[in-house]
């Protein structure tokens, strides 16, 4: 029996009823797409995930990784496996564009079938991203390059990694000491140490393409672009060279030298890598032919740092809905209403009222971060059409660039918050099962260890919170936030829910008062350490901020996700009365209220928490810790 639990119901009402994404099939990018077919992926997909990718869930957790000599990684056999189903059925084409044989599938249904996937089995997921690597990279190449390395990599399915990291930079990506100096034949020879790279070697395909981060330097060392991150270049690095004839040649000189020894996520290989290794050069390829590294690696890291918030909050998905199960199954004590009569009968736990607070909690919070998700993705839907339409003379070019804004807005809140409160409240789901829950018998044990890595990969949630507040709002004072909260409020001042819902939004519109108190009271901190001629009264206005942007995240987040479960109950509300008694759309009204009754009044104390804060903290002497 599988461990993974998916709520295509919930996916399909997101998908179909709330954000209509029917309505973008056939078009532009999305043209080979109908309704039926989305459904019927979503349907196949979740076989898929149940089924033979769940399979080695257990197995890649309990069997050990194998690295010999030549830094060569053995996956268990189940692994392998799980990757023959996901690449023999071809799935990896939803995440192509049409012109490398994709299926031109949306966004929103490319990440609704990722977070099935990475809910069972996100080990084996991570090993997928060969395909998609290829197509983030092909826009950026030169068409001699395009030519060399992408066809193969698609059609022969090679692995793909990122590789940015050192074991001194840590996230400090600028503080990089990797280099690349040009060769006589027109590669470039990567030298130096990389660390935390997630399945920098596995057996699977027969060769792994490596997207590098280095520093360009000349032929004396000198950087040829300078320090920081402006200065680092982009690079393609093969495990295998690929010879002019498209066939594998020699080995190149990039090994793997250590698997890190982690709490979870064990089938998936985090690496140690040397670059230039036992006298080997390891040849590279300058991607574009441009010194623009970052900026060339930023659609990858956004789509890591995307993928990093959906396999959290599909596992806290699969999580409580393995503790529902159980809630119904377990039998244990009497109804508290009665538990002074002890001749009164054992009930499943589900009724017992902290069992069903718990449950709420886990609901409310799931779907509403599962809303967040596909909101996010129906804009790169949005994206999407918008691009196909400018390239062709015909879309609205400020429409676009406001889109970009919002997905960049959302992005930190997928991640940081999507997180940080799944892996909160996997412990909720394992509380439900009491002792058990604490030994193997069920994977909730598992599922906190797999994903406390969420809240530290791709950036840890405070550096989340700083990238919001000072890139994505700051950037344009504020332009893209307040656009957001002009959608939020329009909403809670309308008649959303026939009536029904009044209450709710009220609260919506007081919640969203304090998240717009929270960013002028930063703001004007931000402002300040920009006007004052005192040095140390500048920082500690910044201090200031960043004592405070994790709560700023936490808030923003909870206010957008409060916003769509209303959406959601109104969706909900307007079934119910024309007639439909299915109890799924009970569920939806019932978690929108409990978001905006218990969530949303607190508000109000981080609030007042953040106007005043003060500097102890910073203050406080290093011994005095």
């Amino acid at each position: 029996m599988t461990h993974y639990r998916s709520n295509l119901r919930d996916i399909e009402f997101n998908l179909f009823e709330v954000l209509r994404i029917q309505d973008r099939l056939g078009h532009g990018p999305y043209a080979q797409l109908d309704e039926e077919t989305a459904r019927e992926i979503l349907r196949e997909v979740e076989r898929l995930a149940s089924g033979p990718f769940a399979a080695s869930f257990v197995e890649g957790d309990r069997t050990p990784l194998a690295l010999d000599e030549d830094g060569d990684v053995t996956l268990p056999p189940g692994v392998r496996a799980s990757l023959d189903a996901y690449f023999d059925g071809e799935w990896y084409r939803l995440q192509l564009p049409e012109h490398l044989g994709g299926y031109g599938a949306t966004p929103s249904l490319n990440w609704t079938a990722t977070a099935m996937l990475a809910g069972a089995n996100s080990s084996a997921l991570l090993y997928t991203a060969g395909p998609f690597f290829a197509a983030i990279v092909d826009p950026l190449l030169t068409e001699e390059q395009r030519e060399h390395w992408i066809t193969p990599w698609v059609e022969q399915r090679w692995g793909g990694t990122m590789v940015l990291t050192e074991p001194e930079a840590g996230s400090d990506v600028g503080a990089a000491r990797t280099t690349a100096r040009l060769a006589d034949d027109g590669t470039w020879h990567v030298s130096g140490t990389k660390r935390f790279i997630t399945n920098g070697d596995f057996d699977w395909p027969d060769n792994i393409v490596h997207l590098v981060l280095a520093r360009a330097v000349d032929r004396d060392g000198t950087p040829i672009n300078g320090p920081g991150t402006k200065g680092l270049s982009l690079f393609v690095v093969p495990k295998w060279w690929v010879e002019s004839d498209g066939s594998l040649g020699e080995r190149n000189g990039v090994r793997v030298v250590g698997l890190e020894d982690k709490m979870g996520i064990k089938a998936s290989a985090t690496c140690e890598m040397v670059f230039g290794d036992r006298g080997v050069p390891a040849r590279g390829v300058l991607v574009g032919g441009r010194h623009e590294g970052i900026s060339q690696m930023f659609k990858v890291i956004e789509y890591a740092r995307m993928l990093v918030g959906v396999k959290a909050i599909e596992t806290l998905s699969t999580g409580y809905l393995n503790a529902l199960q159980y809630t119904r199954e377990r039998v244990q004590g009497p109804d508290l209403a009665r538990a002074a009569d002890k001749t009164s009968p054992r009930v499943a736990i589900i009724n017992h009222p902290d069992v069903r607070r718990s449950l709420m909690m886990q609901k409310a919070h799931v779907e509403g971060m599962r809303a967040l998700v596909l909101y996010t993705a129906a804009i790169q839907d949005d994206i999407g059409l918008l691009e196909h339409d400018v390239a062709a003379g015909t879309g609205d070019t400020a429409e676009l660039e406001r889109l970009r804004r919002r997905n960049d807005l959302l992005l930190p809140l997928v991640k940081g918050y999507g997180s940080e409160k799944s892996y909160e409240l996997l412990a909720q789901s394992l509380q439900i099962f009491g002792g058990s829950g604490y030994t193997r018998d069920f994977p909730l044990e598992q599922y906190i260890r797999d994903a406390k890595i969420d809240t530290l990969y791709e950036g840890t949630t405070a550096i989340q919170a700083l990238d919001l507040f000072f890139r994505k709002i700051a950037r344009d004072q504020g332009a893209t936030i307040r656009d957001l909260f002009g959608e939020v409020l329009q909403f809670a001042k309308g008649d959303a829910g026939n009536g029904a819902l009044a209450a709710e939004r009220a609260l919506l519109g007081e919640a969203l008062e304090h998240a717009g108190a929270m960013l002028t009271t930063l703001g004007g901190h931000v402002t300040a350490s920009l006007t004052s001629a005192d040095e140390q009264e500048a920082a500690g206005h910044i201090h200031r901020v960043g004592l405070n942007t994790t709560s700023l995240l936490l808030s923003i987040a909870e206010l957008v996700i409060a916003w769509l479960l209303l959406r959601h109950a109104d969706v909900a509300v307007a079934a119910q009365e024309a007639g439909d008694d299915d109890p799924f759309y009970e569920g939806k009204v019932a978690a929108a209220r409990w978001f905006a009754s218990q969530v949303l009044p607190t508000f109000a104390a981080r609030r007042a928490i953040l106007e005043h804060t003060d500097l102890g903290v910073m203050e406080l002497d290093d011994r005095a810790w």
